[in-house]
């Protein structure tokens, strides 16, 4: 079936760690060796709470503004130096981007990840194609839960909040959907346990991206 269907959204935008891509794993492997190596405690996996933020933001709260700079540094060495090994997609992605573009909804990427970091994540899974914008963290200054940068994307591919979906794995992506007015959704199988995505009142929530196709 071609074309676009009634009742579609115009656009789907989505995070990227955690939700296109299975990154979490690479994640808490080099905040473990950034804070291992800096000294810092690791408490009961705290950072991984932060996870939806940008590196900045978790660098001066764990680390301190005077060694942000730092530990920003070293975290990007680590996680390049093993990112293809790590990183790969979650299971039918590309197929549910595929199927959006075939009925002309447009698709993009509005994460807190920093750009290099994201293209690289976007180019080595081969998906970067599919993308009409991708937003990142240094595209603007105010970062989710703020709505920001999706009002941002969405302006620029010229779409209406209410016909628009954004799809994330963190309290942090429904807080920023919300705010922005379009149609928030979590999934099941990134950052979050469902429960606690409720609880900031997605219109739904996914256990798989088939999950997402029946609903649309």
């Amino acid at each position: 079936m071609n074309g676009k269907i009634e009742n579609s959204p115009s656009a789907v935008l989505f995070d990227l760690d955690g939700t296109l891509v299975d990154s979490l794993p690479l994640i808490k492997k080099t905040y473990r060796t950034v804070f291992k190596d800096m000294g810092i405690p690791w408490g009961d996996d705290d950072v991984m709470k932060w996870v939806g933020k940008t590196l900045r933001t978790i660098a001066v709260n764990f680390a301190g503004i005077d060694l942000a700079e730092e530990f920003t540094n070293r975290y990007q060495s680590s996680y390049f130096t093993e990112h293809d090994k790590y990183i790969r997609l979650f299971p039918g992605t590309e197929r549910m981007l595929e199927w959006l573009k075939t009925r002309n909804i447009k698709t993009g990427v509005v994460t807190s990840k920093g750009r290099e970091g994201t293209m690289k994540a976007l180019k080595h899974t081969a998906i970067e194609d599919y993308m009409d914008i991708v937003i990142a963290a240094e595209d603007l200054e105010k970062h989710k839960p703020l709505p920001d940068p999706i009002l941002k994307a969405m302006e620029f591919i010229k779409v209406e909040a209410s016909k628009s979906y954004y799809v994330g794995d963190s309290i942090f992506d429904i807080e920023a959907g919300n705010a922005s007015g379009v149609k928030s959704f979590g999934v099941s199988w990134g950052i979050c346990e469902a429960e606690e995505l409720w609880r900031y009142d997605p219109v739904d929530i996914f256990n798989s991206w088939e999950d997402m196709l029946k609903y649309l």
